[in-house]
């Protein structure tokens, strides 16, 4: 939040607080997911004052009494009252095309964003305290005001509805407000965003880094524009609410090529809207850069040399399964080799390697199209995923004729691939002697370098218990504090957490016998030198790459 020091370290260096009652709070902060402030007050080491009376003297941010002031009523206009409460915001003065604004956390920079789109207007923030602002808005927005409010923002969310040739499209309200929404995530590299249709309004998420954030409510009287506009940008029926749709967006964001999958979802209070981003422009990774061990990449390497056989890669939706695809087929690229894919859809165009997307509509679905694959002579195959009997065993013959194939399955752990394909009905010898190795993956956070600090893990914690014998005395781990790089979250970037199981002759004879997973998993633990998901996570955590929470959180 602010924009040299941490918040913690201004408190701290004029000894408002001290070193272990920052500690406690961050404690509180980190199971609470409440911002430092507002833990400091409710805790009870400082007040809202003394933390304004500090971020005046740190940032030179204006502080103001609202009891001795007066907002003009035409400012108050810009900002709709139920706004202002949720973001305990009161319009002060307008000057030009600066609106001044008074705000209890005056370097949030979404709100502050969210208020220049609203208005058109650049936000000058001055700091008051939270109580004053709710009495400020209580008193001054008069029913006339806020009448006068309401009328204006249904007039401009009803604009959209309107298409004047004689105005631009990308100067009409609703279009700005999506394409503000789609440059905001892009900003916060999310991968996703949801727009949740409730009762009174609705809610906007963006994924980042494999978790949900609320970053903005909209007006429910824009969303049936918004939503229309959605669906036209992805060629979509909009007169269709209710069945579920699905649609494709190509668009150029801040000379950026990003491919947007849309989904609909008609709910109680109506159509939720899901896009899927995908950044066209963003450089594939390289084996290297994806988070493996040292051990682990070297494993993993060995198995994509091989000339022939099957290779998986499992783990849940989002778990950057295809990303390690990608990156082992970018590896493995050269003039020599014929390499060609399959994928629903084709995410990332790779330089020098044939690529097919999967088509329901016309007929090609993966069987298909292995099977076409399979005529074209491939050295190697990559199958986006694994979903049915006839593609399984199709891969499998392909892996056992000599090429070397790549797919997905959903498992939660290495070894439950091979008994997944054994459930597919895949013949046990057919799976024993094709597949040659299998990675299950997990991405964990890593901890944001500009806030990392190290802690002692407490005794009695559920962290030493998920140790279990890596536990030690004053044992030390890493954690984020929080800062403005990272969203005050404490995290920037992910990074796979790993476990590879190499097929040696001992799996082989336990697959043909059709043992159970954990079985297979405690024989690869105990004499393979199988390194599982959790050791990994934990060796990273110890390295200060990750937090030992983030591990629990995945593993």
């Amino acid at each position: 939040m602010l924009r040299y020091k941490l918040l913690s370290e201004i408190l701290v260096e004029n000894k408002l607080i001290d070193q272990f009652q920052l500690e406690e709070v961050l404690k509180v902060q980190k199971r609470s997911g409440k911002k430092l402030g507002e833990v400091l007050v409710e805790m009870g080491f400082l007040t809202e004052q003394d933390i304004i009376d500090v971020l005046e003297l740190q940032l030179g941010i204006k502080q103001i009494k609202l009891a001795e002031t007066f907002p003009h009523v035409e400012a108050l206009k810009y900002i709709p009252k139920n706004l202002a409460l949720k973001y305990k915001v009161i319009p002060i003065a307008e000057e030009g095309d600066l609106l001044v604004v008074a705000m209890a956390d005056p370097l949030d920079i979404m709100v502050i964003d969210e208020l220049r789109l609203r208005t058109g207007k650049r936000i000058k923030s001055v700091i008051a305290t939270e109580k004053e602002i709710t009495e400020a808005i209580d008193k001054f927005y008069s029913a006339k005001t806020a009448d006068i409010t309401k009328k204006e923002e249904t007039a401009a969310a009803m604009e959209p509805e309107v298409f004047d040739e004689a105005v631009s499209v990308e100067q009409m309200p609703i279009v700005r407000l999506v394409n503000s929404i789609l440059s905001e995530a892009m900003e916060a590299n999310a991968s996703d965003i949801h727009l949740e249709p409730g009762k009174w309004e609705v809610r906007v998420r963006f994924r980042i880094d494999g978790l949900l954030r609320e970053v903005r409510p909209l007006p429910l009287t824009s969303y049936n524009s918004v939503v229309s506009r959605i669906k036209i940008m992805a060629g979509m029926d909009i007169a269709e609410k209710r069945l579920p749709q699905d649609g494709r967006i190509q668009q150029n964001i801040k000379n950026r090529e990003i491919d947007i999958r849309v989904s609909s979802l008609p709910t109680v209070y109506g159509e939720k809207i899901v896009m899927r981003l995908l950044d066209r422009s963003t450089r594939l990774l390289k084996l290297g850069e994806l988070g493996f061990s040292e051990e682990a990449l070297k494993s993993f390497r060995q198995l994509i040399q091989q000339p022939f056989g099957m290779i998986l890669v499992t783990g849940p939706t989002g778990s950057g399964k295809t990303t390690t695809l990608y990156a082992a087929l970018n590896e493995i690229s050269s003039v020599s080799k014929n390499i060609v894919t399959i994928e629903d859809p084709v995410e990332y165009v790779l330089p020098g390697i044939n690529q097919v997307s999967v088509n329901q509509k016309a007929g090609l679905n993966f069987a298909v199209g292995l099977r076409s694959i399979l005529r074209q002579d491939p050295d190697v195959i990559m199958i986006g995923e694994i979903r049915d009997m006839e593609t399984a065993k199709i891969a499998v013959r392909a892996a056992n004729t000599g090429h070397l194939v790549f797919s997905t399955l959903h498992t939660n752990d290495a070894p439950g691939a091979l008994t997944r394909l054994l459930d597919m009905g895949v013949e046990p010898y057919l799976v024993a002697t094709t597949v040659i190795g299998v990675v299950a993956q997990r991405l964990a956070r890593r901890i944001c370098n500009s806030c990392k600090q190290e802690y002692i893990v407490p005794a009695d914690s559920e962290e030493m218990a998920f140790l279990g014998s890596r536990a030690e005395k004053n044992a030390k781990l890493y954690t984020g504090a929080g800062c403005k790089f990272c969203g005050f979250t404490g995290y920037k970037g992910r990074m796979a957490v790993t476990e590879i199981l190499n097929i040696t002759s001992s799996i082989r004879r336990m697959v043909v016998q059709k043992h159970h997973s954990e079985v297979i998993r405690e024989q690869a633990l105990s004499t393979e030198g199988f390194v599982s998901m959790k050791e990994d996570g934990i060796m990273k955590a110890f390295k200060g790459l990750t937090t030992l929470e983030e591990i629990m959180r995945i593993v």
